[in-house]
């Protein structure tokens, strides 16, 4: 898929304000350690995640989603009656129904003909969001649209924490270690044909594969446990995730470079989903790409799902790692497994 119109005009971003070091949460699982004796300090080696964020508690969801969205559209100075569609695309949700967009939508001002709808995706829903926008941008629905999302770790990260302590056993320890390394934060994209000024930056085109046969290599739902009753559980199976993760995204980027035209080395940054050191290591490694072109949070902000990619970009642009420019590969693997990757003119 190539676009001639779109241009990702702003993105707006919140982090969450409770800093959680990843000690914190050894120390709650010493019961664990000294049942497994293992030493402390394994959260942090084996991930390189130091520090991430959570919300305050009973913080709502649409709240920060519409934090980040004003931010967005004050940013590209557009108003909120211009925007033709609004996505929410969380893994995280208020319920089951109404959409958390239209939450988010009342509170911003979005209204009448405007599509506003909630997406699905695991840790890619903000990147398919951008695409849906990006696609009704280029056939000129629209001539603005909003993608937002609000992630919280601190939920599933206390059940967790609390399933281990109960039961302190290897393979639970290590299929909720993925669990972890969750971070909080708020993120929306605006999109636009370009027609309400400001510099702006192209979307150009991307890629998106699905190797739906690993769709049960990562889950978080709910499990039954007691008559009706049922308990948030989130498992992961970290080592097959990275090993067919890396084989999706080596596919992915082959049809990614053919698609857009270029070489890896016409590509001058990538920003990529933030899931660890051990990830970013390997699949920058499989697709060729020297780290000196990647920027990192997942260190100081974990792994925030839908939010990672766009935090991470907005973080490199204010730091001034994105230059004015530079062609930007924005790289994407989540769970089911799904890849996409985005190309931009920065």
């Amino acid at each position: 898929m190539k676009y001639s119109r779109v241009h990702i005009a702003s993105i707006g971003y919140e982090l969450a304000p409770v800093v959680v070091s990843s000690d914190e949460l050894e120390e709650r699982l010493a019961p664990v350690y000294t049942a497994l004796r293992m030493p402390m300090g394994q959260l942090e080696a084996l991930t390189g995640i130091a520090e991430r964020r959570w919300w305050e508690k009973d913080c709502p969801l649409w709240k920060g989603a519409a934090t980040a969205g004003a931010r967005a559209l004050e940013h590209a100075g557009v108003a909120a009656a211009e925007v033709g569609a609004l996505i929410y695309a969380g893994v995280n949700r208020e319920n089951f129904e109404p959409a958390t967009a239209c939450h988010v939508a009342a509170e911003l001002g979005v209204r009448g003909e405007a599509g506003v709808y909630d997406l699905s995706n695991a840790c890619l829903g903000m990147l398919n969001g951008m695409l849906d926008i990006a696609n009704r941008i280029e056939l000129g629905q629209i001539r603005a649209g909003l993608v937002v999302s609000c992630e919280t770790a601190r939920e599933i990260n206390d059940v967790m924490i609390a399933r281990m302590n109960e039961t302190p056993v290897m393979e639970l320890f290590a299929k909720s270690l993925a669990t972890l390394t969750g971070g909080s934060g708020a993120a929306a994209v605006l999109l636009t044909d370009g027609s309400f000024g400001g510099p702006g930056h192209r979307l150009l085109g991307g890629v998106q594969v699905a190797h739906p046969e690993h769709f049960g290599l990562c889950s978080w739902g709910l499990e039954a446990r007691k008559g009706f009753e049922a308990m948030p559980l989130m498992q992961t199976d970290a080592p097959a995730v990275l090993k067919h993760g890396v084989a999706l995204g080596e596919a992915t980027w082959r049809a990614f470079l053919a698609e857009m035209d270029w070489t890896a080395d016409d590509i001058d940054k990538v920003i990529c989903h933030q899931v660890g050191h051990a990830n970013k290591e390997t699949i920058l490694r499989a697709i060729g790409v020297p780290p000196e072109k990647d920027f990192s949070t997942y260190p100081f902000l974990g792994n925030m799902g839908t939010v990672s990619l766009p935090i991470t970009a907005a973080l490199a642009d204010e730091r001034g790692f994105l230059r004015r420019g530079d062609r930007v590969g924005f790289l994407g693997i989540g769970s089911g497994l799904n890849c996409l990757m985005l190309g931009a003119d920065w």
